[in-house]
């Protein structure tokens, strides 16, 4: 697993000085449903970012080392009560397992 060394830093578009994850994963059988272009596969990098709002987690999805990031279905959604490094660690699980993935 591989983290961000500035999870502040933010895919473009995001707004300045959010809280971030960034990891790279491979996707189980069936990948990740987006609502950009449906399900993709393969190696993957997953950024989590929190919300303004401190309450939502938006996920976007990238074929690593690609430019497009597309958004995982289903978010941005409530984030875990544990805080958003633990929801980040659920949906690369969510990942792995593959099965059409979503946020929620």
């Amino acid at each position: 697993m591989t983290r961000s060394p500035d999870p502040g830093q933010v895919p473009a578009g995001g707004p300045p000085g959010s809280e971030r994850y960034v990891d790279q994963v491979t996707a189980g059988p069936g990948g990740v449903m987006t609502d950009d272009v449906g399900v993709i596969t393969g190696d993957l990098t997953v950024s989590t970012t929190l919300d303004d709002d401190g309450r939502t987690a938006r996920v976007a999805v990238q074929y690593t080392g690609a430019d497009e990031w597309y958004t995982l279905s289903k978010t941005p959604a409530l984030k875990a009560s544990e805080g958003l490094a633990a929801y980040h660690r659920d949906i690369l699980g969510r990942i792995r397992r593959g099965d059409a993935a979503r946020g929620t």
